[in-house]
């Protein structure tokens, strides 16, 4: 083959391969409480989330996260305001084991669960 043409091929993968490490890298993750976690552990590490800089305001009565109004979906907003906030200086999404990350965007309605790259 040509050099030009093996060249050509070369740069090509290049650019493949970067667009997937790219897109890869930049696949979003939002936390929410663990189907498994019970109401006990689920308040518990609400309580924390909440006390330790989690924006809890969003699930309070007529706030836009308020409904539905249940522990789990309130524990689930704390849990991704927490998360988002603090992943980049070792925030984790664990919670006692009460969280767990997901890659669609649990946002409904007007309550939007906050992603920061």
């Amino acid at each position: 083959m040509r050099p030009c043409i093996l060249l050509g091929m070369l740069i090509a993968l290049i650019i493949v391969l970067s667009i997937t490490i790219e897109s890869n890298a930049q696949q979003k993750e939002w936390c929410i409480a663990s189907p498994g976690a019970s109401d006990a552990m689920l308040q518990e590490a609400l309580d924390w989330a909440c006390k330790n800089g989690a924006d809890c305001s969003m699930f309070q009565p007529i706030r836009p996260c308020y409904l539905p109004d249940n522990l789990r979906h309130h524990a689930s907003y704390a849990f991704n305001s927490y998360y988002q906030k603090f992943k980049k200086s070792g925030g984790t999404c664990d919670f006692h084991n009460c969280a767990t990350t997901c890659l669609g965007d649990p946002s409904h309605g007007s309550c939007h669960f906050e992603y920061i790259p």
